[in-house]
């Protein structure tokens, strides 16, 4: 009896080990950049831990992502808006072996970054340069996939700008903002597919859709692919601006933006953490957030961080324990 009770005790004690070993296998951590400071921060999802990666970019960083398996931060800087001076850096986890990877004038102003780590390629919204594009992680075979518009009098019209940027990899298709003027109320949400199609140029394609329009001031995106739904952040003006919203990826007939938080302080970064049934998102008033998906349990993780703007939820593995 005493041996199958010590038995039944190591087999309980495995089982606990197991699963905190499983629990303890990653950790959520969410990264954002402040754009006055230059700064490449990190902390715990409940805005514990902060910790400065990097400090004194001062090129306009703007959008952030991450490649939790290779160990590296990406972030875009815009340069200066009315210059062709746009880059691409990157760097460790920890902040070291800083490295740029699209050189300046590669990219005229780019704003938001995602990764699509199945084709190992950056994609991302390229705002005067009025294209959506991509390059390798290493920041070649640099590409343009859409071009809204050409010429200094069309760089003009914000209407052309693309901003913010959103990946179904698995249907091949890319989704963008189009910010329009400031509270203009011209915004729009695009999509289009990943690769053109034969005999066409970004500048000519016939595959684009208009999802959305009307729309107040759209910003940086982030999707939900399962439930086929869509976030994004609005930094026009109240009632429909400075909010957190979402839709259906394919819209049905009637449908309308859903508004899940309103009064940030011009609103710009957002990440989903669909694991944990979570978003971040940041505001140019210096405030980390997070909610639920369903725009409940509002929280101010941060303040006073700086004017900050791209944000991105890695799960990062943890450091072998002894047991």
């Amino acid at each position: 009896m005493r041996l199958i009770s010590m038995r039944l005790i190591g087999a309980l004690v495995w089982v606990v080990w197991t699963a905190s070993a499983a629990t303890d296998a990653t950790a959520g951590r969410i990264f954002f950049l402040d754009l006055g400071g230059g700064r490449v921060l990190s902390a715990n999802p409940d805005g514990s831990d902060l910790k400065v990666m990097l400090k004194e970019r001062r090129n306009g960083v703007d959008g952030i992502a991450i490649d939790a398996e290779a160990g590296h931060i990406f972030w875009t800087n815009m340069g200066k808006v009315k210059l062709d001076d746009g880059s691409i850096e990157r760097s460790d986890l920890d902040g070291t072996h800083l490295t740029t990877i699209v050189p300046a004038g590669g990219t005229f102003t780019p704003k938001q970054l995602k990764m699509d780590a199945k084709s190992g390629k950056l994609y991302w919204a390229d705002r005067e340069g009025m294209r959506i594009m991509r390059a390798n992680l290493d920041g070649s075979k640099i590409e343009a996939l859409v071009e809204t518009a050409s010429g200094e009098e069309a760089r003009r019209d914000a209407r052309n700008w693309c901003v913010g940027i959103a990946l179904d990899a698995a249907r091949g298709q890319i989704y963008w903002t189009q910010k329009g003027g400031d509270n203009a109320n011209l915004g729009t949400i695009r999509r289009a597919g990943m690769e053109l199609r034969q005999g066409e140029d970004p500048a000519h394609r016939t595959d684009i859709e208009v999802l959305f329009d009307g729309l107040p001031e759209p910003i940086d995106m982030d999707m939900d692919l399962g439930r086929r739904m869509m976030y994004w952040t609005d930094r026009g003006d109240p009632p429909r601006g400075n909010t957190v919203n979402r839709a259906p990826m394919d819209r049905p007939a009637g449908v309308t933006p859903q508004i899940l938080i309103s009064g940030l302080h011009e609103g710009i970064g957002i990440a989903l953490d669909l694991k944990g049934g979570r978003m971040f998102f940041t505001d140019l008033g210096g405030n980390v957030y997070s909610a639920r998906l369903d725009g409940t349990d509002k929280k101010v993780l941060l303040t006073g961080q700086g004017p900050l703007t791209g944000i991105a939820y890695a799960e990062l593995p943890t450091p072998a324990q002894t047991r």
